[in-house]
């Protein structure tokens, strides 16, 4: 089968939040209903080593998550995120779809689920601000983490799989939606 136009991968982490809250079946449902492909899935509790790679203190990764200062962030987010994220179980997904990356951004929302719309995961299942995790000094707890674009995509897929776990089929209607 040939490459499709703007075929791509992301990747999805559905965070310990949404994992005890039972929302992995909703998400699932939510990525597949809008024509994306689960290419491979798995279950895992991470530890700090893990997180210490995917949020890395390299200062483009820094940039790209909004921090405002390198120094707040290494003193403070960044241990604050890898405690919440190795504080339970995460799923892990590649998703595989046209605008992959962008259409998995739209689907979760907005970063800070405050300012999340309505129908996104996060618009509708959290209410979390910055204010909030600042004062209680803690992660934010936004139920998912979706890569920001597709060089993030493909470098966080390939710190959270090898290339023997992900998989390529067609899905029954894929010749009909696209």
């Amino acid at each position: 089968m040939p490459k499709r136009f703007k075929e791509e991968k992301t990747l999805i982490l559905v965070k310990p939040d949404g994992v005890k809250r039972g929302l992995v079946g909703e998400i699932v449902k939510r990525i597949e209903q809008r024509g994306l492909k689960i290419i491979a899935l798995k279950m895992f509790w991470a530890n700090e080593k893990d997180f210490t790679k995917h949020y890395s203190d390299a200062e483009d990764n820094l940039r790209n998550m909004g921090q405002k200062t390198l120094a707040t962030y290494q003193k403070l987010v960044h241990g604050w995120i890898v405690e919440f994220m190795t504080s339970g179980p995460i799923i892990k997904m590649v998703i595989q779809g046209l605008h992959a990356v962008e259409m998995v951004r739209k689907l979760v929302g907005n970063t800070m689920p405050s300012q999340a719309e309505m129908g996104t995961i996060r618009g509708d299942f959290s209410v979390d601000s910055s204010v909030l995790a600042n004062a209680q000094k803690r992660a934010i707890r936004n139920i998912v983490h979706a890569s920001g674009n597709l060089a993030e995509a493909e470098h966080e897929i390939s710190l959270w799989f090898t290339p023997d776990e992900i998989h390529v089929y067609t899905r029954a209607e894929e010749d009909i939606m696209f």
